[in-house]
């Protein structure tokens, strides 16, 4: 199975990209704080499972990276926090980047729980 098939992948994906778009518009002030780490938090948590993905074999190893992808994505969770109550974002996109976030945490969840089915 390539890791782009796997659906945190994607999901994750999709997140870092629209928190890439989203920081565009943060002030510049932040480029080297709060922009540069919601982006790379949210950059690792795909990243970290198309690593995951190439030890598959290795179950420990596997859920081991797993564990990396769900903190990566709870970073990212608390700097979108931080982007709404600096006000750089609305209540609606906070909670619908949010809720993204929760389902990736939720598909992560599952593959840590449950490795045998993606090996």
């Amino acid at each position: 199975m390539r890791f782009q098939d796997l659906l945190a992948y994607k999901k994750s994906f999709e997140l870092s990209m629209l928190i890439f778009k989203m920081t565009k518009s943060f002030p510049i002030e932040e480029k080297y704080s709060l922009t540069d780490q919601i982006r790379r938090s949210s950059r690792s948590v795909s990243a970290n499972l198309a690593e995951a993905s190439r030890k598959i074999r290795y179950e420990k190893h596997f859920v081991l990276k797993l564990t990396d992808c769900d903190a990566e994505n709870a970073e990212t969770q608390a700097w979108l926090e931080y982007s709404f109550a600096c006000e750089y974002i609305s209540e609606e996109l906070f909670m619908e980047l949010t809720a993204k976030s929760l389902e990736v945490g939720k598909l992560i969840n599952y593959m840590i729980n449950n490795p045998d089915k993606f090996s």
